[in-house]
């Protein structure tokens, strides 16, 4: 960004970044219910320019334009169009750098991770729910007559919702953070990472509506989110046809995977689905994961049968290791033996595993995948 002799520069606007960049000389026309909205959202007029936002909040009209940019809000010159919750965002970002509290990039990190979730939320809260409640309730209403007062009833409540929401999610976030075994933990972590595939997705999009298909992704999506959450995994993000999880434990990330196939085989109308899961060091950033151990989970389920759940050999020795599953029937049957002629309980396997051929994996060499099943009479 750069800024002119008159020290104005260029300044930002928070409308989706995309939109067109605007001439600050030009008169806009604007609609008017446009406006009122954005007033009643906002809670504050428009009064300050960007440059004048930045020097209010006693920040450079650099960083100011880096935060805004960040929080996905496109460049509009100098254009009075900010408020004066504008300003006071700034001033706390940038007072968490002063105080030592974070870094400027950590801040700016901040400011980008927020505003693609929120953005993201925006977009479906608009797109699903208000399109749906917008609709006029009279004959001869209009739905721009109706927007505005619904709007004003939802505020505060989805307001309140999404900071209860927020806090929920941060108290479960740093709650697996405290109890990661040491600090280079925290940012690189052992976790069983699984992606979830529909079969056939792409001929799917050729032979249904738009809408049919819509609905089959939204199901898909809702099913696996909803069976994540309720064994214990998170959802790290959804890609339509394909979802990805994560779990700190290996039985956890199993039984989301089984449970899936099994899920999605009694809905005779969704396509059939695939599942590969890896174990291993894990590197988080912004709320999703990278590195190896993702890969290969990727690679696991482009090969993975129909119906089925693949795993890496990490994978697998992390079930065996906490007894989860046994490394064979033939010492399932041994220790079953053993116990017997103790008089104890056998033990009690989950899952089953079942070795798989060696092959090539395009950019991971050779792996043994194994193929992961209930045990008889697990439920």
């Amino acid at each position: 960004m750069t800024v002119d002799d008159t020290g104005s520069g260029t300044g930002v606007h928070p409308v989706p970044d995309g939109g067109p960049e605007r001439d600050a000389d030009a008169e806009p026309e604007e609609n008017p219910l446009a406006l009122r909205l954005e007033q009643l959202i906002l809670g504050a007029e428009r009064r300050y320019t960007p440059f004048q936002a930045a020097r209010s909040a006693g920040v450079s009209m650099e960083l100011a334009s880096r935060f805004w940019r960040a929080m996905g809000f496109a460049d509009i010159g100098q254009a009075k169009a900010l408020t004066e919750a504008d300003v006071l965002a700034l001033r706390r970002l940038a007072g968490l750098v002063e105080a030592g509290l974070l870094s400027e990039a950590m801040a700016v990190q901040v400011a980008r991770s927020t505003g693609q979730t929120t953005a993201r939320l925006a977009e479906w809260q608009i797109d699903s729910f208000l399109e749906g409640l917008t609709e006029p309730p009279e004959p001869g209403m209009t739905r721009t007559e109706v927007t505005y007062p619904l709007v004003e009833l939802l505020l505060p409540e989805l307001e309140e919702f999404l900071v209860y929401v927020w806090r929920r999610q941060l108290a479960a976030a740093t709650g697996r953070v405290v109890q990661a075994g040491d600090d280079e933990e925290m940012v690189d972590r052992r976790l069983a990472v699984g992606f979830a595939d529909l079969v056939g997705f792409t001929r799917l999009t050729r032979r249904l509506e738009e809408e049919e298909l819509g609905e089959l992704v939204e199901a898909f999506e809702t099913t696996a989110a909803d069976l994540v959450a309720a064994h214990g995994g998170r959802l790290i993000k959804t890609l339509g046809d394909e979802v990805l999880y994560a779990a700190d434990d290996a039985g956890i990330a199993a039984e989301i995977a089984l449970r899936l196939i099994e899920t999605m085989a009694h809905d005779e109308t969704m396509p059939e689905l695939r599942v590969g899961i890896a174990f291993g060091t894990v590197t988080t950033r912004m709320g999703d994961v990278f590195g190896t151990t993702v890969n290969l989970a990727s690679r696991l389920t482009s090969i993975a049968p129909r119906d089925a759940v693949l795993v890496d050999g990490a994978f697998a020795e992390e079930l065996i290791r906490t007894t989860e599953a046994p490394a064979s029937e033939a010492e399932a049957a041994e220790a079953a033996a053993a116990a017997e002629k103790e008089g104890e309980e056998p033990p009690s396997y989950r899952f089953a595993l079942q070795p798989m051929w060696q092959r090539p994996v395009r950019g991971l060499g050779v792996i043994e995948p194994w193929l992961l099943n209930r045990r008889d009479g697990s439920p």
